[in-house]
């Protein structure tokens, strides 16, 4: 048995300390489907499932899950949220709430550990995105995106969301493993995409290993042992690299804990792997789906392509930021933040039980009308001249679980516009509307959001 099998084995969902059969009665509202029917519905119709139930049942609401006795209650206040986001870390657990992930990231993957193991984690991780290590990112960052802009031509209509995803997985690769060999990048880059780009229905056989000798089950389960295979092999030649000491790049730090003398025990190959696929599969994805909406959004408006060309021009970073933060806004690419209560707890003034998951639904907060005025419109000044509400823009999640990434995220983000709009103007070309769909944990635009790209003056 290899260490990709040992590993899908060990994190299969649907396993290990059973939580208690929840009581219906115990908790809110919810319809009366069968689990399955209701997990398939919240993890691959979304934009419609929660919604609706919003509207049936009210701010609270409970979605029956599989295995059968599961749930997980939606909130979809801001003083719901900030309940949740300050809970007790050792009661509300985000590593039991993430278990679905824990195949592909692994057991010491940032989202899936809890208590002290996350708080060792997040410590040796977060050197890695301070505000000093963004600034040293920046230009490598805008040169990748220069680089990538420099091969569109002028007149061309492409899906934006392939562009984005070419391009921040070229930065991720660059800033977290710090692999410049072009051969290396060559084998990583299509088993990232496969990693990335898997049906939800592959989510849900995790728990079932008899479905891993088929179809795309088995498909994915290869891809990973090649994933890890490679990933492996960079790891080892990194530990031997003889300029490790003068590196930046966020594996190169993490090899080096435990060589100062500060008391900390080094990490093991497999802690390696797994926060590095962590890192790489939630800053890659999620980035590149929040741009290509942005360009959607502002190939639609005239007025809001030329705020932003003229922001891109200046140098007026809060702009291009105020853009990219409404994109993520109006269009979630993540669907909810998920915790799990190891004991009973209060939110909103109801009592919940201990196995319960619980979580602000970020769906319904970034559409609530009494959290963004008139929340269908793609409005970039709400973030750039008003004020938003605290617990109302949840994007990261909140708390100390907030994502470690958020940092750069946003720089990239606005690195990559910035590149983008100095170079060239965006229209929509003409077809059908774009919308949501579901790839694994995460929703992206089901026609990649097309844009043409016309040349700026004096760039042609």
């Amino acid at each position: 048995m290899t260490v990709t099998d040992e590993r899908l084995e060990r994190m299969r969902p649907f396993t290990g300390d059973a939580a208690p059969r929840l009581d219906r009665r115990a908790l809110p509202p919810g319809p009366r489907w069968p689990a399955l029917v209701q997990s398939i519905a919240l993890v691959r119709f979304r934009h419609w499932f929660v919604p609706r139930m919003h509207r049936r049942y009210g701010d609270v609401f409970t979605v029956r899950l599989m295995p059968e006795g599961s749930a997980l209650v939606l909130f979809t206040r801001p003083e719901h949220a900030k309940e949740i986001f300050a809970g007790d870390p050792e009661v509300f657990h985000a590593g039991k709430g993430n278990a679905i992930l824990g195949p592909i990231m692994g057991e010491h993957s940032l989202l899936l550990q809890d208590s002290t193991e996350h708080k060792r984690a997040r410590r040796l991780l977060m050197p890695a995105f301070n505000g000093a290590a963004l600034r040293g990112y920046q230009d490598l960052v805008t040169d990748i995106a220069r680089a990538e802009v420099a091969t569109w031509r002028p007149g061309e209509t492409f899906r934006s969301l392939d562009r984005m995803n070419r391009l921040t997985l070229e930065v991720i690769l660059r800033v977290v493993f710090g692999v410049t060999d072009e051969a290396r990048l060559a084998e990583l880059r299509p088993l990232v995409n496969r990693t990335v780009d898997i049906n939800p229905a592959v989510l849900l056989g995790w728990g079932y290993p008899w479905l891993q000798r088929f179809g795309p089950w088995k498909r994915t389960v290869d891809n990973q042992r090649e994933l890890d295979r490679v990933m492996y092999a960079e790891i080892a030649e990194r530990r031997a690299a003889a300029d490790l000491a003068e590196r930046t790049d966020v594996l190169s730090r993490l090899l080096q804990v435990g060589t100062d003398g500060a008391g900390e025990e080094p990490l093991s190959d497999a802690e390696l792997r797994d926060q590095l696929v962590t890192l790489l599969l939630a800053g890659h994805e999620t980035t590149a789906t929040a741009l290509s909406w942005a360009l959607y959004e502002l190939g639609k408006d005239p007025g809001h392509l030329a705020r932003a060309r003229d922001a891109a021009v200046s140098g007026d970073d809060d702009h291009l930021e105020a853009v990219l933060k409404e994109s993520m806004r109006l269009h979630p690419v993540i669907p909810m933040v998920v915790r799990h209560l190891m004991q009973p707890a209060t939110i909103g003034g109801r009592e919940l039980p201990r196995g319960a998951n619980v979580g602000p639904s970020i769906i319904i907060s970034h559409a609530r009308e009494d959290n963004f005025a008139d929340p269908e419109v793609f409005r970039p000044a709400r973030f750039s001249e008003g004020h938003v509400a605290p617990n109302t823009w949840i994007p990261f999640g909140g708390g100390v679980r907030r994502c470690i990434g958020a940092g750069f995220s946003l720089m990239e983000g606005v690195a990559v516009l910035r590149e983008v709009l100095a170079a060239y103007d965006v229209a929509l070309p003409d077809g059908p509307a774009d919308y949501p769909r579901v790839r694994n944990i995460t929703s992206v635009p089901r026609h990649g959001a097309r844009v043409t790209v016309t040349p700026r003056p004096g760039r042609a």
